[in-house]
């Protein structure tokens, strides 16, 4: 197509970016073209890896990307990542999200699009803060209000008034998982629900709350059991409207 003249060299230059695969140890393949080919970053996920494979993989992803994080960090793969950090690329845990950006260069450019996360309780807040992460990653511009749940449902009227510019909705919820049904009920934007696994005994650890959610009678998506990053990335394609840098 380029040889043809259809595409522009430029255009050429980012469909060949957006495939770029890099190997590290014969074992992870790293996926530098993610954000030219998807519009998000590329996330590496530390739960389930050696802290020293962690932190290979980020800093390859760093060098060759500018920018990266990771999710479901431990203080294992954080000593990790500090001992093998070179001078010029900083560091920044976000200890509630349990994620940590390695970076050399700037934040993100803001992008069209407000995002607004809400949770039940405060133990849904490190599975909404991980989405936060990731949509601040995306360029949105997010908005919180933790601790809004139906055993004190009056708390959530008054905090949805400095919500309800928001592009899209973000709703944590373990236990029974009803709030994300509330809010679909009252605002006139996306909402996506988000179970997590609080709560305990029958149908516990996020069961009960994936189910009501799903058989909810308002309309909302649903993303798998304490799955913040796919909250948080969805959200801001959604509140992108489409739009492409």
């Amino acid at each position: 197509m380029y040889r043809n003249g259809e595409v522009s060299e430029d255009e050429a230059a980012g469909a060949l970016e957006g495939l770029r695969i890099e190997v590290i140890d014969g074992m992870a393949r790293i996926d530098t073209g993610r954000s030219v080919r998807c519009g998000m970053p590329e996330v590496v996920l530390a739960e389930g890896k050696e802290p020293e494979m962690f932190a290979d993989i980020m800093l390859a992803q760093v060098k060759a990307a500018g920018r990266c994080v990771g999710t479901r960090v431990s203080p294992a793969h954080l000593d990790a990542l500090r001992a093998r950090l070179p001078p010029d690329v900083r560091m920044e845990h976000r200890e509630a999200a349990r994620g940590v950006i390695l970076s050399t260069e700037d934040r993100p450019a803001p992008r069209r699009g407000t995002v607004a996360i809400l949770t039940a309780g405060t133990s849904d807040v490190p599975v909404a803060e991980e989405a936060r992460l990731i949509a601040e990653e995306m360029g949105c511009e997010v908005r919180t209000a933790y601790d809004v749940g139906v055993a004190g449902i009056h708390r959530l009227f008054s905090a949805l008034k400095d919500l309800i510019p928001a592009d899209v909705f973000i709703v944590a919820a373990g236990r029974e998982g009803t709030l994300p049904a509330i809010v679909a009920g009252l605002v006139d934007r996306p909402v996506i629900g988000v179970p997590v696994s609080t709560g305990y005994g029958y149908m516990g650890g996020g069961e009960a709350a994936l189910a009501s959610m799903l058989q909810a009678c308002s309309v909302l998506a649903v993303v798998n059991i304490d799955a913040g990053f796919t909250a948080g990335a969805f959200a801001a394609q959604v509140a992108h409207g489409g739009d492409r840098e």
